[in-house]
């Protein structure tokens, strides 16, 4: 897995710009909060009620995987 739950959605969204789609349709709309920054993807699914998981295997869908 490329992307994983302990990462900072802010690195996330730096390194892998097409994610913020991904994270906007799964209603985590903070991105550009100062939190983000910090939060990592589990912590800021949790707050918004979001499904880790599903989250976690879309942002990977949206980014190419190293082989």
């Amino acid at each position: 897995m490329t992307i994983t739950k302990d990462m900072p959605i802010g690195e996330v969204v730096q390194k892998y710009p097409q994610t913020v789609e991904v994270f906007l349709r799964h209603g985590l709309m903070c991105l550009g909060c100062a939190v983000a920054r910090f939060e990592n993807v589990e912590q800021g699914a949790m707050a918004h009620g979001i499904n880790v998981e599903a989250l976690i295997k879309d942002l990977n869908a949206a980014v190419p995987q190293a082989n």
